[in-house]
């Protein structure tokens, strides 16, 4: 490993090291190093450069190699961050499944193809012309993170991404390969389960928004998960079957009770009013709860439905769900609104880490020879770049882990906010460090640790 690295990142890094063999760690190592330090477009050139003397002055052939044809997989590196992250993770640990666009350009791309951009459309609200969805071309990855509460505020934390699936559209996919994003999402689960050390009982409250909030995931959940999601204003409920009595087939379900639109606006059952600390602040909301059967959803498993209200009329009436049916109003609000955490996460890896700059696998035909016919649509060669592309987007999140990682354990919050807010004075609502900070603050380590070596 490069003696310019300090102390402090090297343990860090060290802890993937029975991901590879030694010439993997050492591509590996400079990889991370030179993704953290280089600054504009991350393609997989620039990195390399950026790495300086953590590629030990290797050929840039052998770290494009170890992308496309080394022997590792990106699950065993989520799941040594798992295993840097269990020291401070609770018993109960929340998960979130959401997936993500990763805009792509060029045809000859493995994996990329139409997908909807949900940052791009619109939603009713505000807009003429009503509900317009958005299309763009790139790669959609299922991804499953680990929310981590932060040490300077324990009601808030930061998502780490640990576990990732390529979706590939029926169109543009094998029919025996195709799978839909909530079985990745299931099987992504069930890779987070058999992590678990069975002497810790540990506990899973999987997190997911309305796509994921189906009978897919929540009929398959394993023993130890439970659920929660939103739920549509206008689901079937039903009350819990009567005590069988010995005749006839078992009733699966009781009565009809009100979908969540009807009990919304229901005068017999009044609101109650609480307070919860939900996205950085606390907010009142009026909530009306009740314990049913969601059976199209989690079949005879009760679940606990919550509808919400803003008082101010500013947001719509909405409800949630979980299958832990005991769970207070509270948990539930506070549970679901920690899966805003990895839109941030893919926020800040995009903005701050270039996850969709590099182009895996992009081909360029010899020049002299006559150009194909066009056609409409992804034109990959064959499986060319395939491995390239599973293993980079992954990648990048690793090193995004590592800052944040690193940064838990020697970073200085107090002083870091203190740095950003003599610089700009009118940023008064400062308080804590963002991933910006993390990520300046470990720049700083290892420019210090290289000017050092050669001064």
């Amino acid at each position: 490993m490069d003696s310019t690295l300090p102390s402090t990142i090297q343990a860090i890094l060290f802890s993937f090291n029975g991901c590879f063999t030694r010439p993997g760690f050492e591509n590996f190592v400079a990889l991370v190093v030179g993704w953290i330090v280089c600054q504009g477009r991350r393609s997989i050139s620039r990195v390399i450069q950026a790495a300086g003397d953590a590629t030990r002055g290797k050929h840039h052939s052998a770290l494009y190699r170890f992308l496309s044809r080394a022997s590792w997989t990106a699950d065993s590196l989520g799941h040594a961050v798992f295993r840097l992250l269990q020291p401070v993770l609770p018993d109960v640990i929340t998960v979130i499944v959401d997936d993500t666009l990763a805009h792509k350009g060029g045809p000859h791309i493995f994996g990329a193809g139409m997908h909807h951009d949900p940052a791009r459309s619109t939603y009713g609200r505000g807009t003429a012309a009503g509900r317009r969805p958005s299309f763009s071309f790139g790669h959609n990855w299922v991804t499953l993170a680990i929310w981590v509460p932060l040490p300077w505020s324990r009601d808030r934390g930061v998502a780490l991404p640990v576990l990732f699936r390529l979706y590939r559209s029926k169109k543009r996919c094998p029919e025996e390969q195709y799978r839909k994003r909530t079985e990745l999402a299931l099987d992504l689960l069930r890779v987070v389960v058999g992590w678990l050390p069975p002497e810790r009982g540990y506990r899973l409250e999987v997190v997911g928004d309305r796509e994921y909030a189906c009978r897919t995931i929540v009929r398959n959940l394993p023993a130890n998960c439970v659920f929660t999601g939103p739920m549509g204003m206008a689901a079937a409920l039903y009350a819990p079957p009567e005590p069988y009595r010995g005749k006839g087939r078992r009733r699966l379900k009781g009565e009809r009770l009100p979908a969540p639109k009807v009990l919304a606006a229901s005068d017999s059952i009044p609101w109650t009013k609480t307070n919860v600390a939900i996205y950085g602040r606390n907010v009142t909301i009026l909530v009306k709860s009740q314990v049913c059967l969601w059976y199209t959803v989690a079949g005879t498993r009760p679940v606990r439905m919550v509808v919400t209200r803003d008082p101010a009329g500013r947001i719509e009436d909405r409800a949630y769900f979980c299958t832990d049916s005991g769970r207070s109003v509270e948990d539930i609000l506070i549970g679901f609104a920690r899966r805003w955490e990895l839109e941030v996460a893919f926020r800040n890896a995009k903005q701050y880490m270039g996850a969709e700059d590099p182009q895996n696998g992009w081909w360029r035909r010899k020049s002299g020879t006559p150009a194909p016919k066009k056609k409409a649509g992804p034109n990959p060669r064959g499986r060319k770049g395939q491995k390239a592309v599973q293993r980079t987007f992954p990648l990048v999140f690793v090193a995004y882990a590592v800052v944040v990682i690193w940064y838990l354990q020697h970073g200085c919050p107090d002083l870091d906010v203190y740095r950003v807010r003599t610089a700009a004075p009118w940023y008064r609502h400062k308080s804590t460090p963002s991933f910006a900070d993390m990520l300046a603050a470990i720049r700083r380590a290892l420019w210090a640790g290289r000017l050092s070596a050669h001064p």
